[in-house]
Parts: structure tokens; C-alpha cells; sequence
């Protein structure tokens, strides 16, 4: 089975604080699966998201989600895709054997960005106008914890060992972790 991949980078985020935030803002928008075979892009301005077969450049299937999708990420297992959805504050999951949305969860304000922790079991989703990141269980698909960050959370990465999300905040030109075993911020950092 090819799993797929979500590019992020999260070290260095302290030296190369405002770089990070853009790369992750770039990044967000795609989710590549390992060998290279499959991506998974927003598109906005029709509400879909395309799935790209990546050795001959095309389109393999289209599909419908909410309203203004933007951010996507998947499990590392390849089984499933999270797309925020901004203007309906929603989250798709998409079932990535049948390119069909499963679950559709109602999130916070204008989410959009998203990550999916190593082990498959949790979702972190960044609400931009609620200053907050939901946490959303993968098995039950609901939301289970929301956590307050500074304004205007865009994007999030998660550490290698999927003990830390890292989040980009607009507003304050800053970064939160969050401790994912308690679900709080247990830093905030800015660039000075």
C-alpha cells in the first residue's frame, strides 16, 4: 500500500522563524503519498479536491467537499485525507480508496490549516478567526478538544515522534506548541 506523506519541515522553527511560517502556508495545500504517485490538492474556487496521479501529471478523480477548501493532510497509514473547509467551518475526510468523502465534522471558525499525528489517532485543525486548534479523534470523527492559541492560527506541523504540533499565528508573527499528550500550549514563541 502506498501511505502518504504531508510535507512539512519542523525543525528550526526558532532560527528561521518567519520562513517556516510561509513554507508551512505553502505546504498545507498539497499531501503526496511516498513513492510519489498520488497527490491531493484544494481547490478553492470550485470546492474539490483533485486527485493527481504524479507520474503522468493528470487528473484521477475530483472530489466534492465543503465550502472554500484549503488545507489537507493525511494519514501516514494513506487510508484517510483531511481537508479544511473555510467558509463552512468543516472538516471532509476523504476515504482514499474510494476518493469519497466519509465523514464531513463541524470545526471552529474559518479552519484552515491541518495535520494529522504520526500514529493516525488525532487531527489538529487551526480556526483562524476563533484563535484556536481543534483536536479531532480519527476514530469516533468528532471533535474532542480545543485548545486556544495566539490570533489567527494558520498553519500547523507536528514533531517526528508526534509529541508537539507547532502552530503559525498571523497576527503575532509567532509559534505555538502544543503538548499533544495534554492538548496545551506549552510555549509560545515570537520573532524578534
Amino acid at each position: 500500500m502506498n501511505k502518504i506523506r504531508n510535507y512539512a519541515l519542523c525543525s528550526g522553527f526558532w532560527s528561521i522563524l518567519s520562513k517556516t511560517i510561509y513554507l508551512i502556508l505553502f505546504i498545507m495545500l498539497v499531501s503526496l503519498n511516498v513513492m510519489g504517485q498520488t497527490a491531493y490538492i484544494t481547490n478553492a474556487g470550485t470546492n474539490t479536491v483533485s486527485v493527481i496521479n504524479v507520474p503522468t501529471n493528470t487528473v484521477i478523480s475530483t472530489i466534492h467537499v465543503g465550502t472554500q477548501p484549503y488545507g489537507v493532510s493525511a494519514s501516514n497509514d494513506g487510508n484517510k485525507v483531511y481537508v479544511t473547509n473555510c467558509m463552512d467551518s468543516s472538516v471532509s475526510v476523504i476515504n482514499t480508496s474510494t476518493n469519497t468523502v466519509s465523514a464531513t465534522i463541524a470545526v471552529g471558525s474559518y479552519p484552515i490549516g491541518v495535520v494529522v499525528v504520526p500514529d493516525g489517532s488525532k487531527v489538529y485543525i487551526a480556526n483562524y478567526n476563533d484563535s484556536s486548534v481543534n483536536v479531532i479523534n480519527t476514530i469516533t470523527n468528532t471533535v474532542t478538544d480545543t485548545i486556544h492559541v495566539m490570533r489567527q492560527p494558520r498553519g500547523l506541523c507536528v514533531s517526528p515522534d508526534g509529541s508537539k504540533v507547532y502552530v503559525s499565528n498571523d497576527h503575532f508573527n509567532s509559534v505555538s506548541v502544543i503538548n499533544t499528550a495534554t492538548n496545551t500550549v506549552m510555549a509560545t514563541r515570537s520573532e524578534e
